[in-house]
């Protein structure tokens, strides 16, 4: 019985080969999705179940993904097509956004906050919103490793401070981040694929100021109740000490890196180099090879024990970097089909954010995006529905300002939604368990997040949508 499926499993994947270069999106079946699903739910789900597997296989369980996609992909379409596709998803997409994360990642990590502060509910709301600020500019996950340690170290005489750090994830290691394509990995996306950095500046400006002062109001009620009802432990477990910032030079380095990610947008010199069908323009070349120098100065220039005060690691960025190369490979089709509209198999979904009249239903996009963004990985959620309403740039930007605003709310908003939304969610959950905060575990996250952020979501809707 087998021998009889293989061959009808291998024809349902089969569209017409007079469009097999260029995936016809139209005539391609969602088996071809299966390896971008399988990666997703891995991420989702391994950390959860199988910590232990995950932490020592992620790359290789990526890679097996990888492989179930290519394999039948080179057995149909040829060697020519899957190395085309492989040298786009990698030159247009992944470089790009890795080199980014790699930038500030190595730069941010150079600086560091040392001393120990007193955590009243003024300073604590004072740390919250300064790296509410910090994150559209040193990205989710350079202000969120810069904060967190101060943070905790401010309210470790503190008998209840699991509600700091769960709220510190809310603003610092997600909505901050949605003022620039810097701040979040999806907007980063949107800003290689033509969004301009400006748009996003402009249009989520306001959905950010209204999320962050509510969140930031309600923090400040609750850590003046738990504040008033408990005072703080006889003894600080932190001697005090006066605050001291060491790297600030790296300050200067992070202004490089705003500064050659607008380079890439506002100069345009026209000339480009083809590689198997993918064109390489100069500009982006350029940028990737400051951002890169930036890193190299920054290691370079930052003395050692500074990064060792921020218990600075290579595996955060080892993971990140092997996680989204099979991302982005096999996200390809889903892609295409999406880009297919109405005439692919995802018609369905395409039909859900979409009014009668055909226009968008931004309330949806909103809400579709987000709460995907909540369990799987927000920026390959992100691209999926920027193709799902256009995948033009240009258009969504003109002619679609609040699709793409409800795209991009919904991928940095609801990234917050639980511990795997986001990559920094995580990293901040181990920095404050390793400090011995009780953090929630997956499901008292959630309902932490369903009860603060699903009324603030259902008012943005209202608001803006």
């Amino acid at each position: 019985m087998s021998r009889n499926l293989l061959p009808l499993a291998l024809l349902s994947l089969l569209p017409s080969l007079t469009h097999a270069a260029e995936l016809d999106g139209a005539s391609l079946s969602l088996l071809w999705t299966l390896p971008f699903c399988g990666i997703l739910l891995s991420i989702a789900l391994f950390p959860i179940f199988a910590p232990g597997i995950w932490h020592h296989h992620f790359g290789k369980i990526t890679a097996l993904w990888s492989a179930l996609f290519l394999l039948p992909f080179t057995v149909i379409f040829g060697p020519a097509s899957t190395a085309a596709l492989i040298v786009h998803a990698l030159l247009t997409e992944y470089l790009p956004f890795i080199v980014l994360l790699f930038a500030l990642y190595t730069v941010s990590g150079g600086i560091l906050l040392w001393g120990n502060l007193h955590g009243s509910p003024r300073l604590n709301t004072g740390l919250l919103a300064i790296g509410t600020l910090l994150a559209s500019v040193m990205g989710t996950t350079g202000a969120a490793m810069l904060l967190i340690r101060p943070l905790l170290k401010a309210n470790d005489n503190r008998k209840h401070n699991v509600h700091v750090v769960v709220f510190f994830i809310f603003l610092v290691a997600n909505v901050g981040g949605g003022l620039t394509p810097l701040g979040d990995p999806p907007l980063f996306l949107g800003f290689l694929k033509g969004v301009d950095f400006f748009w996003t500046v402009r249009h989520m400006a306001l959905p950010v100021l209204v999320a962050a002062l509510a969140l930031l109001a309600l923090f400040y009620l609750v850590d003046s109740y738990y504040y008033r009802k408990e005072g703080v432990l006889p003894r600080d477990p932190s001697p005090d000490s006066p605050l001291k910032l060491y790297g600030s030079g790296n300050f200067l380095l992070i202004a490089g890196v705003v500064g050659a990610v607008l380079l890439s947008g506002l100069w345009k010199p026209g000339l480009n180099v083809d590689v198997l069908g993918t064109p390489v323009e100069l500009q982006n070349v350029v940028r990737d090879l400051i951002l890169l120098l930036i890193a190299l100065v920054s290691l370079a220039l930052t003395p050692s024990q500074v990064r060792a005060g921020n218990d600075f690691n290579w595996a955060p960025m080892l993971e990140v970097g092997k996680l989204f190369a099979g991302i982005f490979i096999t996200i390809v089709p889903a892609i295409a089909i999406l880009k297919a509209g109405s005439d692919g198999q995802l018609a369905a979904l395409v039909g859900l954010v979409s009014g009668e009249d055909g226009m968008p239903a931004n309330a949806m996009y909103f809400w579709l995006t987000g709460l995907l963004s909540s369990f799987l990985d927000n920026a390959p959620t992100y691209l999926v529905f920027f193709n799902l309403a256009a995948g033009d740039a240009q258009l969504l930007m003109k002619e679609l300002p609040q699709t793409l605003m409800a795209i991009s709310m919904g991928a940095v908003f609801m990234g917050a939604m639980t511990y795997i939304g986001n990559a920094p969610n995580f990293m901040v959950k181990a920095i404050a368990e390793q400090r011995r905060v009780a953090m929630p575990g997956f499901f008292g996250f959630l309902l932490w997040s369903g009860a603060i952020l699903l009324p603030l979501f259902a008012g943005l809707t209202v608001i803006f949508f």
